[in-house]
């Protein structure tokens, strides 16, 4: 009787495996996955999301928010653009940042709802 649930157990086992391993998706996907985590993992980042997730804003008043320089805000603003999570638009001399879509204020609120549970 053991060597018949031990049998089933292995099988149940290697399905289980089989499973989990067809679950995974494309490595380059994951790649890109690991990628975007990766850009959340800067707390000035974190910080101008925050911001943005409040009203569209100029490069100067995310500087004055966040409490760093212009030079700072621009460098993270072009690591947000390049992963897709901020945009901008010009209006006259200024150009004014916002969140690329709702998705990113998602990943922020499912994020912090995770490390206040």
């Amino acid at each position: 009787m053991d060597e018949i649930e031990d049998n089933e157990s292995a099988a149940s086992t290697e399905e289980t495996i089989q499973a989990a391993k067809d679950a995974l998706v494309d490595e380059e996907l994951l790649y890109d996955l690991s990628d975007l985590f990766r850009i959340f993992a800067d707390t000035t980042r974190i910080k101008i999301l925050y911001a943005l997730t409040i009203k569209d804003l100029k490069v100067s008043e995310l500087a004055e928010i966040v409490g760093v320089s212009q030079s700072a805000i621009s460098h993270q603003l072009r690591t947000l653009k390049q992963s897709r999570l901020v945009k901008f638009k010009r209006q006259g001399k200024n150009v004014v940042y916002s969140l690329c879509d709702d998705h990113v204020n998602t990943i922020l609120s499912t994020g912090m709802s995770h490390i206040c549970e």
